[in-house]
Order: structure tokens, then C-alpha cells, then sequence
């Protein structure tokens, strides 16, 4: 259907994720028409299909992972293309599962390692992308507990939706992802969450609104409404009344097409690393640290080997356009200098310099 001609047409894709529900409520409570948008959600089978389509402009923006934007930024597995992040659309809500009989084992104490050998092989682990966010909280997960994710481990890249039928297969050991797929697993019996993605990095960045740098440059103020319309969805996702109303959305066949009880179970339990959506913008301001993380991780395990980490993060990150946006919704600008976050191997990030190295420096993982 033709949107009317006082609104902008926004193609925005996403991938079939808990934690694309404030791009699906923003339509569904018609926000975007409020602020003259109208959003045409295009559901996509993978993150390669994301990374794809905004590329070659067949998307406008998109939920995206936060690494995904970065592998982009750098020429990563794909072309080089300027990107920006617009706001962080989650953090938290991942998680690490394993098959039934390796999650005993690991829950009884046995190491990874040791687990590996009872085996006679690498485990095979799977993430989502290549600079993902999935892989970089797996390959820390793996190091922080001995394990060399490129060495002693064989980790491979799946679309998040398939993951309960490769564990099905046997194809797998064990993946990281996001929900509901970990919830699916479980229901098939082929999957136990072992480690939630707070558990690895409490209130870590996850999905991202990303886009093209050329929309920021040419349409600012295009590009404002749009960061202004999820906002406002992100607030009201917030909002425990509207858990219920939010998964029912998402269930529908456009969208997770999986039952509402399933998406709720689990963004409910006490057990869910804390899926958050806003907390006062504190979730959604796109921190220059956070960008700085991934590229520290991508030099850590050889995928890239520049320097100039702060311009890069400082042109891809839009605080700028973020801050502007959040006063015009009401929204309380956080102090960037207040986040602060100790990893589960003890590392601190932001860096400090009177904290200890971590387990993984100790261990001197490099490619």
C-alpha cells in the first residue's frame, strides 16, 4: 500500500528477534505517522541479508547488531561503506546454550576444556555474523574460561532462526543468540542456556538502528524523526503493562511468528539478563566507548589491525543526532563518562588504569 504523501516512506528491515519490538511497536502504535513516517518493516532471513540490502540502498535502516555496522565501517567480509549508528536499540537479552548432556556436564563444574576432550574434538560452537556481537560474546565467554575460540574451538556462523534445527541435527554443541531461539531450543529438548550475555557484560550495547552515513548527512532531520520515533517505542516497551500487548505483536506470522507466551516467558523470567529497551535513554545513547570495545575485540583476534579507533567510533556513532532527538522527546541525556562495566573475566571497560589485567590478556589469546 502507498503511503499517503505527507508521509516519508522508511524501509526498515529486521531480523525475526525479541529485540526488533521497538521497531514493530512504533508501528503498531502508530508513532511513526505521528512524527510523519510510515515504516515498512521488511523481516529478513539473516544478517548477511541486512548487511546486503542496506549496502546496496534496498533498505533505508535497520535492526541491526552492533558489529555488524562496524564490519561494515571497516571493509570486513564485504565492501567498505560508511555507516552510522543512530541509537542503540537494546542491551542485554542474549544468551550461550549448550546441548542437554554438555550443559550438565558444565553445570556440574566439568570445564569446557575438559568437555572438549571427554568428546575427542573442538566443540562446535555457532554465532550470527562474523563482526556480531554474538561472536564477540562467545569468543570472550570461550577465553575467559581457558578455551582459545579460534584455536581449541570451532565456531560457525548460522542465522539465529535455524539454530534449533541445526542443534536438532547434531550439527551443533552449542550456540549463542538471542531470544526466542533459545527459548524454542529448550522447548525441542536440543538446548539448555548455560550463560546469559549480562553475565559476560552486564548492560552491554546489542541491537542497533543503523544506516547509511549518506542519510545522516543528507536528511538530518529525516533522520532525527526516525531516532525520535523509536525512542518513544522504546520508552513504552519499557513499561511491564505493555509486555503482554508487545509480544502478542511480535507473534504474528509478519513478524516472530511464535507464540506469544514463548517471547513473553522468557523477556519476564528473572533469569533473562535483563532485556532492556530504554531506562531513561541510558540504554539507547550510542556511547563512543562501546564502539571502541568491538574494535579492541576485532584487534584482540586478528580480524583487524588499525589504530585510529576514537575517529572511526566518533564517525560512526551519531551522538550528536541522538542527543538533539532525546530533548525533543523529553528524554534525559546520560553522562557518557559514567558508564562503566567490569567484564566477567574481571576486565574493566572502559579501561582503567588501576585495574588488573584480564584473564584473557593473562593468557595472551592473540590470533
Amino acid at each position: 500500500m502507498t503511503a499517503p504523501a505527507s508521509l516519508h516512506q522508511l524501509k526498515l528491515g529486521f531480523v525475526a528477534l525479541t529485540d526488533c519490538a521497538a521497531l514493530v511497536a512504533a508501528h503498531k502504535l502508530g508513532l511513526d505517522r505521528e512524527l510523519g513516517l510510515q515504516f515498512c518493516l521488511q523481516r529478513q532471513p539473516s544478517w548477511s541479508a541486512v548487511r546486503d540490502k542496506l549496502m546496496n540502498g534496498q533498505l533505508d535502516a535497520a535492526h541491526a547488531l552492533y558489529g555488524l555496522v562496524y564490519g561494515m565501517q571497516l571493509g570486513m567480509g564485504s565492501p567498505q561503506c560508511d555507516m552510522a549508528i543512530l541509537m542503540t536499540l537494546n542491551q542485554n537479552g542474549q544468551g550461550i546454550s549448550l546441548a542437554p548432556a554438555l550443559a550438565d556436564q558444565y553445570r556440574q563444574g566439568i570445564s569446557l576444556a575438559e568437555i572438549s576432550r571427554d568428546l575427542g574434538r573442538p566443540l562446535v560452537l555457532a554465532h550470527t555474523f562474523p563482526t556480531g556481537t554474538h561472536a564477540m560474546w562467545l569468543y570472550y565467554w570461550l577465553a575467559a574460561q581457558g578455551v582459545h575460540p579460534l584455536r581449541d574451538a570451532r565456531c560457525v556462523v548460522i542465522p539465529p532462526a535455524q539454530m534449533g534445527a541445526a542443534m536438532q541435527d547434531g550439527m551443533l554443541d552449542g550456540f549463542c543468540a538471542g531470544q526466542p531461539w533459545h527459548a524454542q531450543a529448550q522447548q525441542l529438548g536440543v538446548a539448555s542456556r548455560v550463560a546469559d550475555s549480562a553475565a559476560i557484560w552486564p548492560e552491554h550495547p546489542e541491537k542497533v538502528l543503523a544506516c547509511r552515513r549518506e542519510l545522516v548527512q543528507q536528511q538530518p532531520e529525516l533522520a532525527g524523526r526516525l531516532v525520535q520515533t523509536l525512542l518513544l517505542a522504546s520508552h513504552w516497551l519499557d513499561q511491564p503493562e505493555n509486555h503482554a500487548q508487545a509480544a502478542a505483536w511480535l507473534a504474528e506470522d509478519a513478524y516472530l511468528a511464535m507464540p506469544a507466551e514463548l517471547i513473553l516467558q522468557h523477556w519476564e523470567s528473572a533469569d533473562a539478563g535483563q532485556l532492556r529497551f530504554c531506562t531513561d535513554g541510558r540504554v539507547n545513547y550510542p556511547y563512543l566507548s562501546d564502539g571502541l570495545w568491538f574494535l579492541q575485540q576485532y584487534r584482540r583476534w586478528g580480524m583487524w589491525q588499525g589504530e585510529a579507533g576514537q575517529s572511526v567510533v566518533a564517525a560512526v556513532n551519531q551522538t550528536a543526532l541522538y542527543e538533539q532527538a532525546a530533548r525533543c522527546c523529553g528524554l534525559p541525556l546520560p553522562a557518557p563518562a559514567d558508564r562503566h562495566s567490569v567484564l566477567m573475566d574481571g576486565c574493566h571497560w572502559p579501561e582503567r588504569a588501576d585495574a588488573a589485567p584480564s584473564v584473557g590478556a593473562m593468557l595472551n589469546f592473540t590470533h
